[in-house]
């Protein structure tokens, strides 16, 4: 479910409409519960990026310096119920296939695999509240994460304020994902709930948020919860056993995990006004 732009312009009346194709970097618009804000998403080979938050995070741990979150015992406690409910998983699924824990030290296999790169810095997500305050900040010259981009300064010099306008698919109302799944199952919204595990899974893994990478990894709670919810948009049986499946799922975990996430999520994010 994205937020549709009342003042979106037609593609034939921008000035360069063929931007972001050109650079292969897309504009994204994220709701949060705070407010929301414009950032810059790519795609690349693993082999070609580094992150900020990795190498920050590295020297937290040879300074001995790492933060502890002082919300990390809830999360767990909340993370602990969600993993003892009986009504997670399916009937037949395997309970000994636990969800591994993310791995950021030994990415050299992933080779050719593409990841998340956002405009983002030392594990904190740039969000601009404004299309203005969004171009004003590409083309500041500030450290960020895109730099590295082989295609960075074309965009920087080419971006303008009519071209930030974020396609459907790249537009996420992180807002409204908790008051859903508090309605209960009769209310849940398919498509709003898997839009935001995916914007969630790239924001974990770009910026180094283990807590919320593990969360999401595959055979974990919140993992099945999108599986049911993606089977129960399919037509036919899978269709009706995605439905079923999502129904054995606790409504009040679930909103309390994704609350936990999307709290993770908006103490990463550095607002630039």
């Amino acid at each position: 479910m994205a937020r549709q732009s009342p003042d979106r312009p037609d593609t034939n009346e921008l000035g360069d409409e063929s931007l972001w194709e050109d650079v292969r970097v897309h504009p994204v618009e994220i709701a949060l519960p705070t407010g929301v804000g414009y950032t810059l998403r790519a795609y690349r080979p693993a082999r070609e990026i580094r992150y900020s938050a990795a190498e920050r995070r590295a020297d937290e741990v040879i300074d001995g310096e790492q933060d502890v979150d002082e919300d990390r015992a809830v999360d767990e406690d909340e993370a602990m119920e969600f993993d003892k409910a009986d009504d997670v998983r399916d009937d037949d699924a395997d309970e000994a296939d636990a969800p591994d824990e993310p791995d950021f030290d030994d990415e050299s296999d992933a080779g050719d695999e593409e990841v998340p790169v956002f405009l983002a810095h030392e594990g904190r997500l740039y969000l601009c509240r404004t299309k203005e305050s969004l171009v004003a900040f590409v083309r500041s010259g500030a450290p960020h994460d895109l730099t590295q981009l082989d295609t960075w300064a074309e965009l920087a010099e080419r971006i303008d304020q009519a071209q930030v306008t974020p396609d459907d698919e790249d537009s996420y109302e992180l807002d409204l994902v908790v008051e859903n799944l508090r309605g209960g199952h009769d209310v849940w919204d398919p498509e709003l709930i898997i839009s935001a595990g995916e914007i969630a899974r790239d924001l974990a893994y770009a910026l180094r948020i283990e807590p919320l990478l593990t969360a999401l990894a595959p055979g974990s709670p919140l993992d099945d919860l999108d599986e049911a919810l993606r089977a129960s948009l399919s037509g036919g049986l899978r269709g009706f056993a995605g439905r079923r499946r999502a129904r054995k799922i606790g409504a009040q975990q679930a909103t309390l995990a994704w609350r936990s996430m999307i709290g993770k999520i908006s103490s990463a994010v550095d607002w630039r006004d």
